[in-house]
């Protein structure tokens, strides 16, 4: 019966898969479509996390009537059987005002088993329900007995009805089933489809940066889940300040202003380059460093996650064999993974920013999408 569950799934996602090559919306764009292109190491071709080989995303948007703007994404590090061919991981937080599920096992053993699922504060239990379900079915899994699913959130109660959980299990499995290498749809869809970023619509973004040969050839590639303020800086520009819109305004400037600087911002970043957790957590910590280029703050009421994964296949973990013999990097090899994780990064959450759209959600409340003319204005300043 599990078996018939997993193909009608299947089917159902079938009419949908498509839908993460949604058409751009009018207007919009990716940053470097009006010519920014930070940082100094080029992306790949898709300038995606799927740029990184292997590597596969998957999203199921929830719009329905009013009031529910939600959904899941899930990140897949590579085609296999997760669970039997284990990625090196690690996870850093920022700040933990969140919900992640998985994390101490990942930390304590220093690899992950499952996709990664993104989805809302209150539907973190449906991501886990759902992530087993896809587990234990896989081929090869008829014997499993534990299973650590690996779920983030952001809470999306600012345009949706975050109470009525809408998210379920199957959701998830038809986000895990549907994931495709090649492009990413970016904006309010799956997991981003109801978050908020600097007082503009946020979303799913994400980026990438591909080392040159001599520094050795690796691909980094980051996924965002934007939620949360501070005050906006965009390739070295204060589009924040100048457009007027900021956390702490009130403060400074208008005290009749009101933005709230909490919120929260998971961020997965996956490399084919050959690391350990150890240096993973490392990487971890220059993802921080990307999010505060845009300028945001992990303020006390925001949950900032980095999820990091190498799948580079050597390195891959399979636990029926006696002995491990990993190929690992020098750490002075290091360094330009940390800044290609930086220039990833915060490319990932302005992508989201610009490729979300107006969205109107629960209690009629509206949140515009950022204005492009007036950021490109302000950045020509």
């Amino acid at each position: 019966m599990k078996r018939i569950f997993l193909i009608g799934i299947v089917l159902s996602v079938c009419s949908s898969v498509f839908a993460q090559e949604a058409t751009r919306p009018e207007g919009r764009g990716r940053i470097r479509d009006f010519g920014i292109c930070p940082g100094i190491f080029h992306p790949g071709t898709w300038n995606a996390i799927t740029d990184v080989p292997g590597v596969k995303v998957g999203h199921v948007t929830l719009i329905e009537g009013d009031n529910i703007r939600t959904g899941v994404t899930a990140i897949l590090p590579h085609d296999g059987n997760l669970f039997r061919k284990k990625c090196p991981a690690a996870i850093y937080v920022g700040n933990g005002f969140g919900k992640l599920a998985g994390v101490t096992q990942v930390r304590e053993l220093g690899n992950i088993e499952t996709p990664i699922v993104l989805t809302n504060t209150l539907s973190v239990a449906q991501g886990i329900e759902g992530v087993l379900s896809y587990t234990l079915n896989l081929k090869g899994n008829e014997n499993v007995r534990s299973v650590n699913a690996v779920v983030g959130e952001t809470n999306d109660a600012g345009l949706s009805d975050i109470r009525g959980r809408h998210v379920k299990a199957d959701d998830v499995v038809k986000a895990i089933l549907s994931a495709q290498s090649g492009p990413v749809a970016e904006g309010c869809v799956g997991a981003g489809t109801g978050t908020i970023c600097f007082g503009w619509k946020g979303g799913i973004g994400t980026s990438s940066r591909v080392l040159p040969k001599e520094l050795g050839g690796y691909t980094v590639g980051v996924l965002v889940q934007s939620n949360y303020g501070g005050i906006l800086e965009i390739d070295g520009a204060p589009v924040g300040q100048r457009l007027g819109q900021y956390s702490f305004k009130s403060n400074v400037e208008n005290p009749d202003y009101q933005l709230n600087p909490d919120g929260s911002c998971m961020m997965v970043l996956i490399t084919d380059a050959p690391l350990d957790a150890r240096n993973l957590e490392r990487m971890a910590k220059r993802v921080m460093m990307g999010m505060a280029k845009t300028g945001g703050i992990a303020s006390n009421g925001s949950g900032d996650y980095v999820i990091a994964v190498s799948n580079c296949s050597e390195n891959l973990i399979d636990e029926t064999t006696d002995k491990y013999y990993p190929t690992l990097l020098h750490n002075d090899a290091m360094s330009p993974l940390f800044e290609a994780a930086i220039e990833a990064t915060a490319e990932a959450l302005w992508n989201s920013l610009f490729m979300a759209t107006d969205m109107k959600g629960i209690g009629g409340r509206v949140v515009p999408a950022i204005p492009i003319e007036a950021v490109l204005q302000a950045m020509r300043q």
